[in-house]
Parts: C-alpha cells; sequence; structure tokens
C-alpha cells in the first residue's frame, strides 16, 4: 500500500532546489543594496542620525578631533568618543551584512553548479548561461568579501578608520593649526627620546593596531587561494587531456587563485612593515600621502 505514495514525495521534493535557489536569488538581492544603507540605520542611535550623511560625519570628526587633541589625554574626549563608537557599529554592521551575502552567493553558486548537469546533459545555451551566471556570482562573492575584510579592520580600530576621513589638507582655521602641530610631533617623536602627546600615542598605537589587522587577514586569505591553487592544479594534473575545455578552465582558475595570493602575500607585507612604523605611516598620511 506504500507503494504509490511513493511517487507523490519525490515530486512533492523535486523542486526544492529551485525553491532554495529563487528564495537565496532574492535574498541577495536584497542584501546588495542593504549592504550600503542598512549599516548606518543600525549605528544610529537617535542622536546620531545625521552622521548618515557623510559631509555631516566629516565635519564632525574634524571638530571632535581638535577637541580630542587638546584635551591633553589619551582617553577619547565624550564628543570623539560618541563618534568612534558609532563608526565601530557601522563597521560590525557592514561587515556581518558582507558575510552573510557572501554565503548566500557562494551558495547560489553551488546550487548553479548542479542545475547543469556534466557531459551531454546539458545543451550549449545552457552551459553559456551557468558559466556567466558563475562568473557574476563570483565576482559579487570577491566583492562582497572586500567588504568584509575591510570592514573587520574598520571595526578593530575605528579610530584611524575615521582619521582617514581628516580633510589633511585644509589651510584654514582651528582644523588646519591642529595639522600642522600633528605634522610637528611626528616629525620630532623618532628621534627625540621624548614621548609623544598623549592624543599622538593613541593615534600610533591604534594605526598600528588597524594595519595589523589587514595584514593578518589578508595572510589568512593567502593561505586559502594557495590551498584552492594547489587543488585545482591536482585536478588540472588528473583531468584527461580529452577535457580540453575543462583542463583548460582548471588551468585558468589555477594560475588567478596563485596570482591573487601573491598580491595578498604583498598586502600582508605591506601592512606589517607599517605596523611596525607606525609613526612614520602616520606622518605619510598627514603629509597628503
Amino acid at each position: 500500500m506504500s507503494s504509490p505514495a511513493a511517487p507523490v514525495r519525490a515530486g512533492r521534493f523535486a523542486d526544492v532546489p529551485g525553491r532554495v535557489s529563487a528564495l537565496l536569488a532574492v535574498l541577495a538581492a536584497v542584501l546588495v543594496p542593504a549592504v550600503f544603507v542598512v549599516p548606518h540605520m543600525l549605528a544610529a542611535d537617535g542622536s546620531q542620525d545625521g552622521f548618515a550623511d557623510q559631509r555631516n560625519l566629516v565635519d564632525t570628526v574634524g571638530e571632535e578631533f581638535v577637541r580630542y587633541w587638546n584635551s591633553d589625554d589619551r582617553m577619547f574626549s565624550p564628543g570623539m568618543e560618541r563618534v568612534v563608537d558609532y563608526w565601530f557599529r557601522f563597521h560590525v554592521a557592514k561587515a556581518a551584512i558582507a558575510a552573510l551575502l557572501m554565503a548566500v552567493l557562494v551558495a547560489l553558486g553551488l546550487l548553479l553548479r548542479k542545475s547543469c548537469p556534466r557531459g551531454g546533459g546539458a545543451g550549449p545555451a545552457r552551459r553559456a548561461a551557468v558559466a556567466t551566471g558563475g562568473v557574476v556570482l563570483t565576482v559579487l562573492a570577491l566583492l562582497s568579501s572586500v567588504i568584509m575584510v575591510v570592514n573587520v579592520q574598520g571595526a578593530v580600530a575605528p579610530f584611524t578608520s575615521l582619521m582617514s576621513m581628516l580633510p589633511v589638507g585644509t589651510h584654514h582655521g582651528r582644523l588646519a593649526g591642529t595639522l600642522d602641530q600633528v605634522r610637528q610631533q611626528l616629525a620630532d617623536s623618532p628621534g627625540s627620546g621624548v614621548s609623544p602627546p598623549p592624543a599622538l600615542a593613541t593615534m600610533i598605537s591604534d594605526n598600528s593596531r588597524y594595519h595589523v589587522a589587514l595584514a593578518v587577514m589578508a595572510a589568512i586569505v593567502a593561505v586559502a587561494l594557495v590551498t584552492l591553487s594547489s587543488v585545482l592544479w591536482r585536478r588540472f594534473l588528473r583531468t584527461e587531456p580529452s577535457a580540453g575545455r575543462i583542463r583548460r578552465a582548471l588551468g585558468a582558475f589555477g594560475l588567478l587563485t596563485a596570482s591573487l595570493s601573491l598580491v595578498v602575500a604583498v598586502v600582508a607585507v605591506a601592512n606589517l612593515s607599517t605596523a611596525s612604523d607606525s609613526a612614520r605611516g602616520l606622518s605619510v598620511f598627514f603629509d597628503g600621502g
């Protein structure tokens, strides 16, 4: 009596992958704009809604930086602490949304790959569509991973991330005078043997942490890319020469991941170098570099 129910059950679940793909596609379509819109909303606590406006945020950072520099204290002034806390929440929210988007895109890519059977089970048009979709999803996943890494770095050192907004080229007002003092202190600190001012000491240590964070994440990504490249090259060597298209694709992706691993490794070394001489890195920044 149970045999007639089997086809019904099979039919009931036959379209599950399609439903999952549709749900993931909708979720990705929602998350792409959410990466750019939602973080400011989540970071705001009612009194900081104005920070969603870039011009207002930049102006506030400049004003509070002047107050903090003149406070002669390593602890943030109340206004600076308020902005730094906002920027920390912003980066956490953006990194979390970007990570979720990346996971959704990877899942979509896997389902797309499974939807096209190997061999002659799919026509040229379908294979081309799947290949194009795979490229688009890969590019979007890479972009979302970059957004995630950058915002994790910003969450680790939100003060340094905020400092990148300072209009260091300004020549008028209190901010210009404060920037001149910072440049002078950075020029005097390395060989003077005198401890830097409290605010500058915080800037140097936070800037070092900022670059160490990126160096660590870049090293992890480089190792992952090297591992992926080795897997692709092993599959390339094991693939029969008759499967020319597959071999070419494996070789191309193996070469691409190996090249990317070298680029990411250079990024890691460069950031470690900057972290080891944080004061010099700050000096370059405040000089407009």
